[in-house]
């Protein structure tokens, strides 16, 4: 059977910034039967990331855990009328009158059905500090800094032939400039959750 998760890297050691992207593969399962959610396994194949809800589909309350089931982020969908958008906490609990780690809003024209985009602002700040665009009918999606640089880049997965996989198994590269990894699949989970695909 065909590996979903990438091949290991050659070489240890990267020559330029585009060699030091890390790649994951999300696949948009649980690893619970019966379950909900999504995997993530790095470059080697390893489980670093998972997402496990074990009663519906499209939470209003999800957790981001590593493979040991260390809970890394909390995020809640706050909804007031008719729309919505998603708060996300460090670790496994939501103190009272805490500020949220990130926040993510949904900045597509309701009225006008176009690729679907998203507002992530950092705590207080209102401000937009990355952006989440995707396309309509499709899973591909990318994540953008405010200065318009790209971080993440999210696309169905192919095989080593070149054979595109299922549309639940995507691969992740993030730019070197990403230095909590953990902070960007929180934001794939979002996306994920708000697109109904987990």
């Amino acid at each position: 059977m065909a590996k979903v998760y990438p091949c290991k890297p050659s070489s240890s050691s990267c020559h330029t910034l585009s060699d030091c992207r890390k790649t994951y593969t999300i696949w948009m399962k649980s690893l619970v039967a019966n379950g909900n959610g999504f995997t993530v396994y790095d470059s080697s194949g390893k489980v670093v990331y998972r997402i496990d809800n074990y009663s519906t589909k499209c939470s209003r309350e999800v957790y981001l855990m590593d493979l040991h089931g260390n809970v890394l982020f909390s995020m809640f969908q706050k909804k007031s009328f008719g729309f919505g958008h998603w708060n996300g906490y460090n670790s496994d609990a939501k103190v009272k009158n805490e500020k949220p780690r990130f926040q993510v809003k949904n900045c597509s024209n309701f009225w006008k059905r176009r690729d679907p985009q998203y507002h992530v602002t950092m705590g207080c700040d209102s401000t937009s500090f990355y952006t989440i665009r995707g396309l309509a009918g499709k899973s591909e999606f990318n994540i953008t800094d405010n200065q318009g640089r790209v971080v993440a880049d999210v696309k169905q997965k192919q095989s080593s032939s070149g054979v595109l996989l299922g549309q639940d198994v995507l691969s992740l590269k993030l730019e070197p400039l990403v230095d909590d990894h953990s902070f960007v699949m929180a934001l794939v989970a979002v996306y994920g959750l708000l697109t109904r695909r987990m």
